[in-house]
């Protein structure tokens, strides 16, 4: 004779298999949706940006600066890949009438933009064993008559082997100049760009001489070159169309 209850156990254990198994699917649909969700982020991370016209195409030949490439450190290439860099040059230009040797740095993020936060001369060079100076904000009028509002950074590395360098920098938003880190830190800035989208974007521009004087005089004569190379607000790269005019 069963015991009093054991009808209302069994009914109980009949009423809870539907919900055991739509908790079930409901596991199942979430792991799927993960796996694909990773699967793109992977997808995304492991095939970079790519601009229609790589960096690598500014001409060495700008005016009267010649180029030639200038090697990365290792610790600093695996720090770009480690943070979604997605194209970059980095190069040396001789100006042959003025005497004057200029570093140029040019990195773009597209695949992830904020990637681009903590990658700066006054992080960069003290690593280096530079000590930071100063930091002004200055404008560069560029040969096409572009107003270029930039920070320069003067720094110096002690005795004995003491040495100087002054690093003109802005970054370029989705085709705007800023020189707020504000504008890619927040939430845009940290979700990743699956679809690829040319127009969103961070890059960051860094001319570096000797002294002052000498870098604002590069930026003058290279930025137009540079910025078309890098999208316009429609994700349109006028290089890409048409040879940079250079007086």
């Amino acid at each position: 004779m069963p015991a009093a209850g054991d009808g209302n156990t069994r009914r109980a254990g009949v009423s809870m298999w539907p919900t055991i198994g739509l908790a079930i699917v409901l596991l199942v649909g979430a792991g799927i949706a993960y796996r694909a969700g990773a699967s793109r982020l992977n997808l995304i991370f492991g095939h970079p940006v790519k601009l229609p016209l790589p960096l690598g195409a500014m001409p060495m030949q700008v005016g009267a600066w010649s180029g030639k490439e200038q090697p990365l450190k290792s610790t600093t290439e695996d720090y770009m890949r480690a943070n979604f860099a997605d194209d970059y040059i980095s190069r040396s230009y001789f100006n042959k009438d003025k005497g004057i040797w200029t570093d140029v740095y040019v990195v773009f993020c597209s695949s992830r933009p904020a990637g681009l936060l903590g990658h700066k001369p006054d992080v960069c060079l003290p690593m280096n064993g530079f000590t930071l100076d100063r930091t002004t904000r200055a404008e560069v009028v560029t040969r096409v008559g572009q107003k270029i509002p930039c920070r320069i950074q003067q720094f110096h590395k002690p005795a004995p082997n003491y040495s100087e360098r002054s690093v003109l920098s802005f970054y370029v938003v989705n085709g705007q100049i800023t020189l707020s880190e504000d504008e890619f830190s927040g939430f845009w800035g940290r979700r990743p760009n699956l679809s690829g989208d040319l127009a969103r974007y961070v890059a960051q521009v860094q001319i570096s001489a000797s002294v002052d004087s000498s870098a604002r005089l590069a930026a003058a004569e290279l930025v137009d070159v540079i910025l078309t190379f890098l999208p316009d607000r429609h994700g349109r790269i006028k290089a890409a169309f048409s040879a940079p005019s250079v007086p």
